[in-house]
């Protein structure tokens, strides 16, 4: 397994299918100063214990864990988030179109029955509903967009550091599926908004960090010509 990084100034990579489990989507922890941080998913559950060990490795102490931005329902995003909740305090934050199946561990829709787990209901303190809600912690203004496609409340999360745009923006390759609430229309106008934010880092739910801008603008541009064949 490789060990978590710094992706750029306070913004740290510490869960993976390659740090973690094989199951976990990329995990990140953002610094934003004050004594505040802030979570961008949880992972698939089972690397709870790893991703707090990573987190402690970089020196952080979790009790200062503020939030945990769950970006859309799929298991492998969500399934620590009952744990850090519970642990750590922290405010769930999720979009109110996805939040029923995350609040009652819905097995299907979040994928959970198919990647062989149960998943521990997480209640949602703060549920999304407008196109973009912006919420500061720390030093750092989070900007909430909402971009369905993947599933029905699907959010990326664009911060601004230090002169960059950094963007994480969920599960951008896909896949589509129909019977867990995709919807390909809604995917190619999220692309579309996401290129226009022009984002200069990208970090994709599974696939890795990416920059600089031109590179984040070519990948997302790929997958949107791929799902509009």
């Amino acid at each position: 397994m490789n060990k978590p990084f710094e992706v750029y100034h306070g913004v740290y990579l510490i869960g993976s299918s390659s740090i973690t489990n094989s199951a976990d989507c990329s995990v990140y922890l953002v610094d934003c100063g004050k004594e505040e941080l802030v979570l961008v998913d949880s992972g698939a559950g089972t690397s709870y214990n790893l991703l707090v060990k990573n987190a402690e490795s970089l020196g952080f102490d979790l009790t200062n864990l503020k939030a945990l931005i769950l970006t859309h329902k799929h298991i492998d995003h969500i399934g620590a988030a009952a744990k850090f909740r519970s642990n750590y305090g922290c405010n769930v934050i999720a979009h109110e179109l996805d939040a029923k199946d995350i609040e009652e561990g819905e097995p299907f829709l979040t994928g959970a029955k198919s990647y062989g787990v149960t998943l521990e209901p997480c209640p949602v303190d703060i549920k999304l509903n407008q196109p973009e809600t912006r919420i500061t912690f720390g030093k750092l203004e989070f900007n909430l967009i909402w971009t369905p496609g993947h599933t029905p409340g699907g959010i990326s999360v664009v911060v601004d550091i230090k002169g960059k745009r950094v963007l994480f923006g969920q599960d951008i390759h896909g896949p589509l599926i129909p019977e867990w609430g995709a919807d390909l229309e809604q995917y190619r106008e999220s692309m579309k908004k996401l290129i226009n934010l022009k984002p200069d880092i990208l970090c994709e739910g599974h696939f890795g960090v990416y920059e600089p801008a031109d590179k984040v603008r070519k990948y997302i541009e790929g997958y949107l010509r791929q799902y509009s064949r």
